[in-house]
């Protein structure tokens, strides 16, 4: 609105010639000066200035929302563009519904901690029918580290859904739903990038998952498909410069004396500016958590967890609410345990 033309606001043709005369020809331009500024500039009176300024301002000015409204456009505009449920009831439950469409959904955790193992979990519910609560689409899995397992993916959908899989070919048209790309280089994976959008448009694609994230992709393609996007993130150790400009997200120990390692997610600020939801996978005292560390629809929170053969598997669906810099902290105190990452 700001680079609407003042020529085609209505202003009484006599002031109207007056701002056209002197190269004030949008709103941006007119409302960028003062009233003052405005007079000299033209002229002309300060009644006739304000007068002028108080319509370009509202009609360059949006309409106002109130809070109902806006409330009930997100909601339209949630039945629209829908979920995929993760079938853990508490994350769902804090997500709206689950992973949303049309926006994109970071995974951030440390080797080992089950980032993999979430996004082969929702690529069988991405696949599974929609009378069991699936999207029935297919899948467009970029495995950029060579970790994605079609033996593992079939026991988690064994594990999950056997009155599904153990239907005489079920398992094996599920499976052949998911398309899986192994890019061997940053230029092979940009290339790829606009076959990705002609495939979302043709094959009822209803899931894109990067594993994991050696590569910057914008949030457009996410807008652009309408379908859910989830991108896994390595972690890194932070700098010299960080633990001091961070004192309080700095080393301290656990209850048996041993130091806690804290790690920040790659790619940086600008980077976490660009996800919609982060979620983060993290380990303290021997125990998993799953925390919503980043969403416009929920408060931080963190759920335990473990992995199972059918995947990963909530302990608890009354999430912990997180303040300070417990929500960004990304904590890891290793495993025993740990399987796939």
């Amino acid at each position: 609105m700001a680079n609407k033309l003042i020529s085609e606001m209505g202003l009484p043709k006599s002031i109207g010639h007056i701002f056209a005369a002197r190269n004030i020809i949008t709103a941006k331009d007119a409302l960028s000066l003062t009233e003052f500024e405005l007079m000299e500039l033209l002229d002309v009176s300060l009644t006739q200035v304000t007068l002028a300024v108080a319509l370009i301002s509202e009609i360059a000015s949006p309409p106002y929302q109130t809070v109902q409204s806006l409330l009930e456009q997100r909601m339209q505009n949630e039945y629209l563009t829908g979920h995929l449920p993760t079938h853990l009831k508490g994350l769902d439950a804090a997500l709206s519904g689950g992973i949303p469409f049309g926006a994109l959904t970071e995974l951030v955790g440390p080797a080992g901690i089950g980032k993999t193992q979430f996004c082969l979990k929702i690529s069988v519910l991405a696949t599974l029918p929609s009378c069991y609560g699936g999207l029935d689409g297919h899948v467009i899995y970029i495995d950029v580290e060579s970790k994605f397992s079609s033996r593992r993916l079939i026991e988690i959908g064994l594990n999950s859904f056997p009155e599904i899989f153990h239907l005489e070919g079920m398992a094996k048209e599920m499976a052949g739903r998911i398309t899986v790309l192994r890019p061997g280089s940053l230029s092979e994976f940009t290339e790829s990038l606009q076959k990705i959008k002609v495939s979302l448009l043709q094959n009822q694609v209803k899931l894109l998952v990067v594993d994991s994230m050696a590569a910057l992709v914008s949030g457009s393609l996410a807008e652009f498909s309408r379908i859910p996007v989830v991108m896994t993130n390595q972690v890194r150790s932070r700098s010299a410069t960080e633990i001091s400009n961070y004192s309080f997200q700095g080393e301290r120990r656990d209850d048996c004396g041993n130091f806690d390692s804290h790690l920040v997610a790659a790619l940086g600020i600008h980077w976490a500016h660009a996800v919609t939801i982060r979620l983060v996978l993290e380990s303290r005292s021997g125990k998993r958590f799953i925390k919503v560390a980043k969403s416009p629809m929920s408060p931080p929170l963190s759920f335990p967890f473990k992995i199972t053969s059918s995947g990963i598997l909530l302990l608890n669906d009354d999430g912990i609410e997180m303040r300070g810099p417990q929500i960004n902290a990304i904590d890891h105190q290793g495993h025993s345990d740990i399987i796939l990452s």
